[in-house]
C-alpha cells in the first residue's frame, strides 16, 4: 500500500525550476533512498513534501491527502517527521528538552518511545540534562533522529544523516536506522553515502539534474554495472 505518492512534480524557486516531472512512491514499512550528486534536487524534493517549496505542477499525496494544499505547519501533524540536513538542534536547550519538543504534536510525550530512543542512543540518556550545543556532531545527529522519532511518525524523512560525520559514527547511525526500520517505520532517506544508503534501502531512485534517471530494487542497483561502477567503484 502506497503511503507517499508523488505524481509528475515540478517545483523550484520562482523562475528557477529544480524538479522536473518527478514521480515516485513509498509503500508502508519500506525504506526508499534518493541517491544523487550535490545539486541534483534532493533537498528541494524534501522541501516540496513539506510545502516550503511550492509545486508548480503535480501532486504529493500522503495517505491520499494532497500535501500541496496543506500548510507546512500542519503537514507534520499528519505523521511525517524530518531529520533535517545539518541537524538543527536547539543548542541552548537540554537533550531532554529537545527530545520532548519532538512530541509537540501529541498531547503528551510517550515514555515508552523516549525509553526506546535512550536504548537506541544511550549517550542521550547519559547526557539528557546537558546543553545540546555541547554535544559532538555525531551526538547531535543522534539527538535529531531521536527528536523526530518522538512523534511516532508514519513516515520518517532523513536528509543527509551522515553529512559531516566520521566513518565510525556513520556506521553506528545506520545500524540504528536499520533497527528503526525493522520496527515497521517507513523511511525516506536522502543520502550521498551510497554504500550505506543502498544497504539499508528496499528500493532506490537516482536523481540527477532534477529528474529521476533510474529506479529499482536494491538487487537491481547491484545488478546495474553502470550504477555500481559509478557509485561504488565495482
Amino acid at each position: 500500500m502506497s503511503l507517499l505518492n508523488i505524481k509528475n512534480l515540478h517545483a523550484g524557486y520562482g523562475a528557477i525550476k529544480v524538479l522536473h516531472n518527478i514521480s515516485l512512491d513509498i509503500n508502508k514499512n519500506e525504506v526508499v533512498t534518493i541517491l544523487g550528486p550535490n545539486g541534483a534536487g534532493k533537498t528541494t524534493l524534501v522541501m516540496s513534501i513539506f510545502n516550503t517549496v511550492k509545486a508548480s505542477h503535480g501532486e504529493i499525496l500522503f495517505e491520499d491527502k494532497n500535501l500541496t494544499n496543506i500548510d507546512t505547519h500542519n503537514i507534520s501533524k499528519l505523521g511525517i517527521s524530518l531529520v533535517p540536513e545539518g541537524r538543527r538542534v536547539f543548542s541552548k536547550m537540554s537533550v531532554f528538552e529537545n527530545l520532548i519538543l519532538g512530541s509537540c504534536n501529541l498531547k503528551n510525550y510517550d515514555t515508552k518511545i523516549l525509553n526506546q530512543i535512550y536504548e537506541y542512543f544511550p549517550i542521550l540518556s547519559d547526557r539528557k540534562n546537558q546543553s545540546s550545543g555541547t554535544l559532538s556532531g555525531g551526538e547531535q545527529q543522534m539527538l535529531a533522529i531521536g527528536r523526530a522519532l518522538m512523534s511516532k511518525p508514519k513516515l520518517l524523512i532523513l536528509d543527509e544523516p551522515s553529512l559531516g560525520l566520521s566513518p565510525k559514527i556513520t556506521i553506528q547511525i545506520f545500524e540504528i536506522l536499520k533497527n528503526v526500520a525493522e520496527c515497521d517505520t517507513t523511511i525516506l532517506l536522502i543520502e550521498q553515502n551510497v554504500n550505506h544508503a543502498i544497504k539499508l534501502a528496499d528500493r532506490f531512485y537516482l536523481l540527477s539534474n532534477g529528474e529521476i534517471q533510474k529506479k529499482g530494487t536494491k538487487d537491481e542497483f547491484y545488478q546495474d554495472k553502470d550504477i555500481a561502477l559509478h557509485y561504488l567503484g565495482k
